[in-house]
């Protein structure tokens, strides 16, 4: 693949997930108003299928452009006809300007290679290898600390392992095998161990390790754009809700003895945040934001715990809902796609450009050659006073 494809590719996939954001919180806005907005776990469905079709986009658009339609519509071309209609208020020359805007900018960073460009590539290059390799050290710790857990016991495909490094609960898997890590200290409290034992097992039912192993192998090529922490935040949050929910919906199950879980969990966690470093790809009972000054993020989770879930038995509405938002991200994608030829829309503003050129050189030309008449009558004496 050529640079210039590359470099597309790579800009396409910031800019999808800069309006995937975009659209996202304007649906939760309007999801907080209505009774779907307190049911989290098919929010976290919608979002953790939207964060696959992001990872899948380029290959995604190529099969639709290569199989379905050759030439789709994209955002190019539309804003040349409203243009073309009358609906754009600027010369043909400006216009056409911005519109390769994007067009010279990879130009620039592929062939010209002016000092800034090379800055900017050599930072996103560091920036990515830098991102890669605190995924690999984070790769490393977590093994490391399997290894040093003994195993207490097997729940299916399930290895349940006691440490005495580990602070707070986690999950995590291998390619097989799938693992939850308690703290030794949880064997002192039966009720706390068996709903921490619980909660981490709803995590796997979730398919939150595959989300979350998603999200970091993304980081090195979204490291720069605020839209992803933006997006990946809300998945961990509603990753949380989702799962605290679903342990509510168990009958005979104590609320109070969770929250209380919780509540500690939290407070082990803030005694130690050495012990609390990050290990990847897993999913903790609670994170570095619910302990000290994040105390806000437990709230917003205590609360979540005891909302109601009534519209979570309209399936209906959520596959409406889902169908939407998985169509507008794949419409965004297409449109943000570069116009494969010439059309006769760009022909004529093209046309159209020509003919600005035309009249400012026209416009200009009279006073060039007036300017030069006047230069030789001055050589030849006329027009200046002589003593």
């Amino acid at each position: 693949m050529q640079p210039d494809a590359l470099l597309n590719a790579y800009l396409d996939l910031n800019l999808l997930l800069f309006v995937v954001a975009a659209l996202w919180l304007v649906a939760r806005k309007l999801l907080s108003r209505s009774a779907f907005g307190a049911t989290y776990r098919p929010q976290l469905q919608l979002l953790n299928t939207v964060t696959l079709l992001l990872a899948l986009s380029p290959l995604l658009v190529l099969a639709l452009t290569s199989l379905v339609f050759a030439h789709p519509p994209n955002l190019s071309d539309l804003l040349v006809a409203q243009y073309l209609q009358g609906h754009v208020g600027m010369s043909a020359t400006r216009f056409e300007d911005l519109l390769g805007l994007r067009e010279d900018l990879v130009r620039t960073l592929t062939s010209d290679r002016p000092l800034w460009a090379q800055a900017t590539l050599a930072a996103l290059a560091a920036g990515a290898a830098f991102c890669t390799a605190q995924l690999a050290v984070s790769v490393l710790r977590l093994r490391r600390s399997l290894r040093q857990a003994f195993t207490w016991k097997r729940i299916g495909s399930v290895r349940v392992l006691l440490s005495d490094e580990a602070r707070v609960a986690y999950s995590t898997r291998s390619l097989f095998t799938r693992y939850v890590v308690l703290p030794t200290a949880l064997l002192e409290d039966p009720q706390d161990l068996r709903l921490t034992v619980a909660h981490e097992l709803q995590h796997f039912r979730q398919r939150d390790i595959e989300c979350e192993f998603l999200l970091d192998a993304l980081r090195p090529l979204l490291f720069w754009n605020p839209a992803f922490y933006l997006w990946r935040r809300e998945v961990r949050l509603l990753r949380e809700f989702a799962c605290d929910q679903a342990m509510m919906a168990r009958p005979h199950f104590d609320l109070r003895a969770y929250c209380e879980c919780l509540i500690r969990a939290c407070a082990h966690a803030a005694k130690d945040p050495v012990l609390f470093a990050r290990r990847s790809p897993a999913v903790a009972l609670v994170d570095r934001r619910e302990t000290g000054r994040g105390a806000s993020a437990l709230e917003r989770r205590l609360l979540a715990v005891t909302a109601d879930q009534s519209a979570d038995a309209n399936p209906l509405g959520w596959a409406i809902i889902s169908g939407l938002m998985v169509a507008a991200v794949m419409t965004t994608a297409l449109l943000l796609q570069r116009p494969a030829d010439w059309s006769h829309d760009r022909i004529m503003l093209s046309t159209i450009v020509n003919l600005e050129r035309m009249a400012s050189r026209a416009a200009t030309t009279p006073q060039t050659a007036s300017a030069a008449l006047t230069g030789s009558f001055t050589t030849a004496g006329f027009g200046t006073d002589r003593p």
